[in-house]
């Protein structure tokens, strides 16, 4: 499936609603998008506090230090992919 859309002044689109609903993206999920061979690829990313509870630790953390790191830890590796 593929669309047109439109790209504003400030470089944003709009993922068209029946691509959002496909690949579970709503307002609160965050999206991983990379250029992969001149194309631009958009990829839901799996918030880490959806795994709760499946592995045990004795490290204790806030969700926002969580939250923190994990996405400083998806940036780092974008950037890998684009060196």
């Amino acid at each position: 499936m593929s669309y047109i859309v439109s790209i504003t002044s400030q470089g944003q689109i709009s993922i068209p609603a029946k691509i959002r609903r496909e690949l579970g993206l709503d307002k609160k999920k965050k999206a991983l998008v990379t250029v992969k061979e001149g194309n631009i690829v958009v990829e839901p990313v799996k918030d880490l506090l959806e795994l709760r509870g499946s592995l045990k630790t004795t490290i204790k953390a806030t969700r926002k230090q969580i939250r923190d790191a994990f996405e400083t830890y998806l940036g780092k590796e974008a950037v890998k992919g684009i060196r």
